[in-house]
């Protein structure tokens, strides 16, 4: 047992590493509030959200926020998310109130920024925190996670199947722990409780990214209001969407589903540099 003393030190460790996790999504929500506070321009804010979400990627791949790979990782994740923005703006899931140049089909182009941020707190979750893996059915983790992805975008006119697909989601991953490192000491946490506990601080992110006007519900035509907890569900299921594909990318075990995964998670921790919504 640790005493209380390393204990309080360890959890200040965690808390810091994982605000180094977050600096992509923090700066990201920082920009989004700052562009609430500028004067009247001849510019769109969905505009200068866009050009900035692109400085910031720049940004990021200077200061060593994010490998090359690790890019790619994110840029997939940009991509999936506007897709699925498409989608959803379509069927009235929500909306993007705002006028702006940069729109696609009523979906401002800024908007995959956001799905890029969480993939850029798992890359750099990966890395930071030099993770590995057992017991991880990476293959039928994956089908899920495309199922869970395309119901999302299907139940509008077929079946939902989203409380199936968890459930069997929950059935894979039984048994799949993620080991992590706080200084020299690891430890390990089921990936079920890894997806709730993302999935929960995604739920407050879109609280705040709501707030301050990124997107709109309908039901926040009229006035904010605290986006339903129900949400909380849909993330817990959706990161497992990126998840999957950061663990390819980190070379995780996909043989037996019982592999650690050393050799991705060492490639990260070697790597040069410090270091969205469902309906």
């Amino acid at each position: 047992m640790e005493s209380a003393g390393v204990f309080v030190g360890q959890l200040l460790r965690f808390a810091w590493l994982q605000t180094r996790c977050c600096v992509f999504a923090a700066a990201l929500l920082g920009g989004m509030a700052a562009s609430t506070l500028l004067p009247p321009l001849p510019v769109a804010r969905y505009d200068l959200l866009l050009v900035y979400g692109v400085l910031l990627t720049g940004a990021g791949l200077l200061l060593g926020w994010e490998t090359r790979r690790e890019l790619a990782v994110v840029a997939v994740c940009h991509l999936l998310g506007l897709a699925f923005e498409l989608v959803k703006v379509r069927v009235g899931a929500w909306s993007y109130p705002e006028p702006a140049l940069t729109k696609v089909a009523g979906v401002p182009l800024y908007g995959g920024f956001m799905y890029a941020a969480v993939g850029s707190y798992v890359c750099r979750s990966w890395r930071l925190m030099r993770l590995t893996m057992s017991g991880y059915r990476a293959r039928a983790t994956a089908v899920l996670a495309v199922g869970l992805y395309g119901n999302f975008l299907s139940h509008h006119w077929l079946p939902d199947l989203r409380w199936p697909l968890g459930a069997l989601l929950l059935a894979v991953t039984a048994g799949a722990w993620v080991h992590f490192g706080i200084g020299e000491r690891r430890y390990r946490m089921p990936l079920g409780l890894a997806f709730t506990l993302i999935g929960f601080f995604l739920w407050l992110a879109e609280n705040i990214a709501t707030y301050l006007g990124a997107w709109t519900y309908p039901y926040q035509a009229h006035g904010w209001e605290p986006v339903s907890v129900s949400k909380w569900a849909s993330w817990a299921l959706l990161i497992s969407v990126t998840f999957v594909i950061s663990a390819f990318d980190a070379g995780t075990d996909t043989g037996t589903g019982t592999g650690t995964g050393t050799g991705g998670a060492t490639r990260r921790a070697a790597a040069p540099g410090t270091p969205g919504a469902a309906a």
